[in-house]
């Protein structure tokens, strides 16, 4: 309040101060202390602004407030950085992200492809199976590489080389190894395609009981390419072997094809069937896990016991000599089909000219060129307009051959103890019938 006014509106008057006694020194006391105190601030200020010129320039007055004290294991695991203002300092390892990031959209997944139908397969599988004519015996094996056929070892039984039917290409392939306790063989072939299409191994362990599974082979050792389709029986140890029951038809010739499932991997070798008089629709194929060791060169085992006759001792029926006599019968039949394929040929060509060339023939056999086997069994006619002495010659010529394969596989199927009641009803079943055959 100003010096010349009296009184306050508020009721303050300067009359009613106490009287001070020493106003001057009171007036000099407030001078001095006042210029201390400026003095003071000039200093304060005159020291701040020399600090702010010798830091850094982009270091801003506020960055300069004192850090919040921190632990010595903070320190050590994290860099701490200076407070920014308005932001308090969090503790190491703290987030500072509070807003997530939005949530990515799902990739989108593929649908399975469709299974590849039964044709297909078939097509994959066809172009890979081998037709092989072992001496005597006609069986089947499947590339498992360009120059690698497998098959059953009794298909090759007593050969060192076969030959194999692929389609249109035929060729010529040495046994490598054999293995008579898997009854499996391994063929190595002379100048393969190198473009020759293989099939795949697959696991015994993968198949399930009920699954679909599919038989290819050449049927009877003469109707190749035959597929036939069933389910997987069982599985079954038989001695040392596991087999594949199926009931998948496997007739004589099937022997070592390939079994296959629904994606065309083999999982089984075609070995064997159970004769229609013991049981239908039940056949054995040795599980593709046994040909492992022959694939590496190993597995030549030469045990005597073979996936056919274990089965037969652990079915309780008769013993190794029955299953000799079942393997001869096997081998026969499938001579006699091949002879029978053949002959239709030369039956053909005996109809084309046998009323002009012959006056009278032997009729002693199911087919009339068996005449031909026998002394004086054909009379030509002189008086032909054609040549009927190179014709019979031609009819000889091929009908020889036939003869002395159903001779030699007659004489193996006595040997096993095939009965000659069931060799005669195996070749009337063919029309292979004569009087003049050994058994």
């Amino acid at each position: 309040m100003p010096r010349h006014v009296e009184a306050c509106r508020c009721g303050f008057n300067y009359a009613d101060l106490p009287p001070v006694d020493a106003p001057v020194a009171v007036e000099k006391t407030r001078s001095r202390t006042g210029g201390l105190l400026l003095l003071i601030g000039g200093l304060v200020v005159g020291g701040g602004f020399a600090l702010a010129l010798l830091r850094p320039a982009h270091t801003t007055a506020a960055a300069v407030a004192a850090p919040t004290p921190v632990s010595p294991a903070a320190t050590d695991s994290a860099q701490i950085a200076p407070a920014q203002p308005g932001v308090p300092l969090t503790t190491a390892g703290a987030s500072l992200i509070t807003t997530p990031l939005p949530a990515a959209e799902a990739a989108p997944v593929a649908a399975p492809p469709p299974p590849s139908s039964l044709e297909d397969v078939v097509g994959r599988v066809l172009p890979a199976v081998a037709s092989i004519t072992a001496g005597q015996a006609r069986g089947t094996g499947f590339f498992v590489r360009h120059d690698q056929v497998l098959t059953n070892a009794h298909v090759v039984e007593g050969q060192s080389s076969v030959k194999l039917q692929v389609g249109d290409a035929s060729y010529t392939a040495r046994v490598v190894t054999v293995s008579q306790s898997s009854d499996l063989a391994m063929l190595e072939v002379y100048n393969p395609n190198p473009k020759q299409v293989t099939l795949r191994l697959g696991s015994v362990s993968t198949a399930r009981v009920g699954e679909e599974v599919i038989a290819v082979g050449s049927a009877l050792g003469v109707l190749s390419n035959t597929v036939t389709r069933g389910i997987v029986s069982a599985i079954r140890d038989v001695g040392t072997v596991r087999l594949i029951q199926t009931d998948a038809a496997i007739n004589p010739g099937n022997s070592g094809g390939p079994l296959v499932d629904r994606t065309g991997v083999v999982i089984g070798i075609n070995s064997l069937a159970v004769a229609a008089r013991e049981g239908q629709g039940i056949g054995f194929a040795v599980a593709i896990d046994h040909a492992a060791p022959l694939l590496t060169g190993q597995g030549a085992n030469t045990s005597s016991q073979t996936p056919l006759t274990a089965l037969s001792q652990a079915m309780g029926g008769p013993g190794e000599g029955e299953a000799l006599r079942a393997k001869g019968e096997q081998t026969y039949t499938q001579a006699l089909s091949w002879a029978a394929q053949n002959g239709q040929q030369i039956d053909e060509y005996w109809s084309r000219y046998a009323s002009t060339c012959v006056t009278s023939s032997s009729r002693s056999g199911d087919r009339p060129w068996f005449a031909v086997f026998e002394p004086h069994g054909v009379t030509l006619n002189p008086s032909a307009t054609v040549n009927c002495e190179s014709w019979l010659d031609t009819i000889r010529t091929n009908a020889v051959p036939l003869k002395n394969t159903i001779d030699q596989a007659a004489e193996v199927a006595r040997r096993a103890g095939v009965y000659p009641g069931v060799m005669r009803d195996l070749r009337r079943r063919h029309r292979l019938d004569w009087t003049g055959w050994q058994q």
